[in-house]
C-alpha cells in the first residue's frame, strides 16, 4: 500500500491575513511561490500513481512550482465553501456571532456561495478518498489542495468524524504524509518543510 501525500498550497494574501478563502480564486503571493518551489526537493525522486489538485489556481500553481507533472484537477479537493463568511476572518465573524466555530457550526449561505457544513465537506473528502483508494494499491498518491479540506480529509482517512480535522493544524506550503502501520492509517509526517 502506498502513501498519501498532502501539500497545502503556498501563501495567498488572504491566508496571510487569516481571511477564510474557499472558492475565491486567489493567486499565490511571492512568498507563497517560494514556499511551493521549496517543496520540490522533498518530492524529488518520488513517483506517484496519481497526482490530483484542487481546480483553483493557488493549488494548481503550487503543484507546478513543486515540480509535479501530470496533475489532474479534482473538484472534490476545493476548499470548504465558506458561504457568507468568504473573505472574513474568524475574529470578525465572532464579533457578530460570539462562540462561532467552523468545525461544529459550519457556515451560512452567502450571495455567491451556498456554504457547507462539516459533514458536507466530509462527504466530499470521502469521495476523494474512494477515488484514490485504487491508486494507493502499491503506489504513492499526491494531493495538492487547501488547509481545511486537507484537515477534514486527514480526519476521514484516519476514521475520525470531519470535525476532528480541527486537531490537525496545517501551514501553507507544507507537505504531510499519511501512511499505514499494521494495516491502520496513521499520520507519518505533518507540516514538513525543507
Amino acid at each position: 500500500m502506498g502513501d498519501l501525500l498532502l501539500a497545502r498550497h503556498g501563501e495567498t494574501e488572504w491566508s496571510r491575513t487569516g481571511r477564510h478563502t474557499g472558492r475565491t480564486d486567489l493567486p499565490l503571493t511571492p512568498r507563497g511561490e517560494a514556499q511551493a518551489e521549496s517543496l520540490a526537493p522533498l518530492l524529488a525522486g518520488r513517483s506517484f500513481g496519481l497526482v490530483l489538485t484542487s481546480p483553483l489556481v493557488r493549488a494548481r500553481h503550487t503543484a507546478q512550482l513543486a515540480g509535479l507533472t501530470g496533475a489532474e484537477p479534482e473538484p472534490g479537493l476545493q476548499e470548504w465553501d465558506y458561504g457568507g463568511y468568504e473573505g472574513i476572518t474568524t475574529a470578525d465573524i465572532r464579533r457578530t456571532r460570539p462562540g462561532w466555530d467552523l468545525w461544529t457550526d459550519g457556515v451560512p449561505p452567502g450571495r455567491e456561495f451556498p456554504g457547507e457544513s462539516p459533514e458536507e465537506v466530509g462527504e466530499r473528502a470521502d469521495r476523494v478518498l474512494s477515488r484514490v483508494a485504487g491508486a494507493l494499491d502499491g503506489a504513492d498518491v499526491m494531493l495538492v489542495a487547501h488547509g481545511h479540506l486537507l484537515r477534514v480529509l486527514t480526519a476521514r482517512r484516519l476514521g475520525l468524524p470531519p470535525a476532528a480535522g480541527r486537531l490537525f493544524r496545517l501551514e501553507t506550503g507544507t507537505l504531510s504524509r499519511l501512511s499505514l502501520e499494521h494495516d491502520s492509517p496513521v499520520v507519518a509526517e505533518w507540516n514538513t518543510r525543507p
